[in-house]
């Protein structure tokens, strides 16, 4: 019997929604970050007068990070193993937060995101392969939205922290930025926890030729879930060594192009927004501490975002609940841009927020499912590699637009929903739909 028939024919229980939370919290912890130091740079602003042209250097610098880790990571993930990998970029990312509580300047700080940006890029597709690997194709698609979602969740904790931390700062002399990058650091300690708890994607294990290993595992899943352990796992040929050439290939290179066009107009809208967005409002006027508070109601709306879009992908479909989302985040986007108070800020921005991270957990859900298992890796961290290139030139392209050209909120908001409208018209041309069929069947 195929591994593929054993996992996919078992209920969802206890061990699948072990893994999700398992895999979720470092997901929490990355976005954690990711939300904290668009808040520290908004206060670094001021303490080491950096121009929005530095601003935009540092974000660039994790994203280039990252760039760097979804490209190496997946190929070592398809090599190495998922878990390997997963708890590896994971100890990267939080060391080096620590550290950047020890920076003295605007050069460490860079470095020190590139680091932390190497981890964290390398850890994300890496653990949506490995949760997909292991969902049953009924649920597979919600239970990777719904990993994803714990993003939205760390945003949120990164948002209150920030608030608690600008209050703090506020009787005591400014905001204690140092402090939040070695909270940020805690993480290190969740790969302990990832090493007895975790365990391989037999799929991997099996197209390493390592089938007695997969065999141990999904008879322990089984157990785990009340059913009887199926036919012993027919083995098969270890899969040869995965180039990224073949990402290109025949029946491949569609995917392979809408993915990488998805990917980066994702990327370059999410960042480019969010990066900026606690010192854009306080470029309009806001105190620190509004701009921040501002920002947790914005981030809150991500969730039912996410839960919304988990329902949706199970019932109409990846494809038609993506387009959609993109398209309704341009139109947030564009009136967000043009808000003329508090309360339509406010408003618009939780729409953008509900669907951008809407579309975030239908994209991390997707993008495994069209890749064979031992390409799997490298084809994830190749697309969000692609990725971190909008990521990357995102910040760098709001900076110029502020410094150089003059513009404001409205030509900011109206590029990232031009970007947008760009995405989703890739998903409509070049996407397919995967609801509903084994991962064995899509990859053909």
């Amino acid at each position: 019997m195929r591994v593929s028939d054993r996992l996919d024919g078992l209920p969802l229980g206890r061990f699948h929604y072990r893994l999700l939370i398992l895999s979720g919290l470092g997901w929490l912890f990355d976005s954690m970050d990711t939300g904290l130091v668009s808040f520290v740079l908004a206060r670094l602003k001021t303490e080491w007068d950096l121009s929005a042209g530095q601003i935009g250097m540092t974000g660039s610098a994790g994203l280039a990070g990252m760039f760097l880790g979804g490209a190496f990571a997946g190929s070592l993930a398809d090599r190495y193993g998922r878990k390997a990998v997963f708890q590896w970029t994971l100890l990267i990312f939080s060391l080096a937060t620590g550290l950047c509580a020890l920076a003295w300047g605007f050069e460490s700080l860079v470095v020190l995101r590139l680091l932390v940006g190497i981890g964290l890029g390398g850890e994300l597709p890496v653990a949506a392969a490995l949760v997909s690997e292991f969902a049953p194709a009924r649920h597979r698609g919600r239970i990777v939205v719904l990993l994803e979602s714990f993003w939205a969740i760390g945003w949120v904790a990164a948002a209150v922290l920030a608030d608690r931390l600008a209050s703090w700062g506020a009787s005591s002399g400014g905001f204690p930025w140092r402090v939040a990058f070695l909270i940020g650091a805690l993480p290190a300690l969740y790969v302990f926890v990832l090493r007895r708890s975790l365990p391989e994607s037999p799929r991997y294990l099996v197209a390493r030729g390592r089938t007695a290993e997969a065999e141990e595992i999904v008879r322990r899943v089984e157990a785990e879930s009340g059913v009887p352990h199926g036919e012993a796992i027919t083995p098969e040929p270890a899969a040869p060594a995965a180039r990224r050439r073949e990402l290109f290939g025949t029946g491949l290179a569609r995917r392979t192009a809408m993915l990488w066009t998805l990917w980066f107009a994702m990327a370059f809208s999410y960042y480019g927004m969010f990066i900026w967005l606690p010192s854009l409002l306080v470029g309009e006027g806001f105190t620190v501490a509004a701009s921040f508070r501002f920002i947790l109601y914005i981030t809150l709306a991500q969730i039912p975002g996410y839960f919304t879009a988990a329902w949706l992908v199970e019932r109409i479909g990846r494809r038609v609940t993506l387009a959609p989302f993109m398209i309704l985040c341009a139109v947030a986007s564009w009136f967000f841009g043009h808000a003329a108070s508090a309360p339509q800020l406010i408003v618009w921005g939780c729409l953008v927020s509900f669907f951008n991270l809407g579309a975030w957990g239908v994209t991390y859900g997707y993008t495994p499912e069209l890749y064979p298992t031992r390409l799997r890796g490298t084809g994830s961290g190749t697309a969000a590699a692609v990725g971190r290139v909008g990521a990357v030139l995102a910040p760098l392209a709001v900076g110029w637009i502020v410094t150089s050209r003059g513009g404001g909120f409205g030509a900011i908001f109206a590029m990232f929903a031009a970007v947008l409208v760009i995405g989703a018209l890739g998903v409509l041309l070049l996407g397919e739909e995967t609801r509903g069929r084994t991962l064995e069947q899509i990859s053909g």
